[in-house]
């Protein structure tokens, strides 16, 4: 079974950060900039919190809240859900579906953030092994195999 370290492994993004003194306007034109849905929130190189596209809905826009005046350690997402990279992808898909969340951070034995998982990425990996093994089923029943 795979791990979410061989899935990092072949994604090309970097990991986008941000501070817990940013503003939240400063860190959804972040996201926006990047096209991405959370974003991880560091401190002195350290894993504090993650801001994502919920957090801008029900705790600034619900709450009325100045996105201007809001910094993102105000609002973020501090009981947040990790990995390493050891875990397996099913392992981790569970947790997401148990835990309602769609981004996992993946820290090393050490606590250093060597990456970020999402659903999305699991979901590529999950309709990957499909295809692969529709293939390999076509295949034997054709007499291919």
């Amino acid at each position: 079974m795979d791990s979410v370290g061989d899935l990092i492994q072949g994604k090309v993004a970097r990991l986008v950060c941000t501070a817990p003194e940013s503003t939240v306007r400063q860190a959804t034109r972040l996201m926006n900039e990047h096209g991405i849905g959370s974003l991880l929130v560091t401190s002195r190189g350290r894993l504090v919190g993650i801001f994502t596209e919920r957090d801008v809905l029900r705790r600034i826009v619900a709450d009325g809240r100045s996105p201007d005046m809001t910094p993102v350690g105000d609002v973020m997402t501090v009981d947040v859900v990790c990995c390493s990279p050891e875990s397996s992808i099913d392992e981790v898909a569970d947790v997401m579906r148990r835990r309602r969340v769609r981004h996992v951070p993946i820290l090393d034995d050490h606590q250093v953030l060597v990456g970020l998982v999402s659903i999305g990425d699991i979901n590529a990996y999950r309709f990957s092994v499909c295809a692969t093994e529709l293939v390999q089923v076509r295949d034997y029943i054709m007499g291919r195999a």
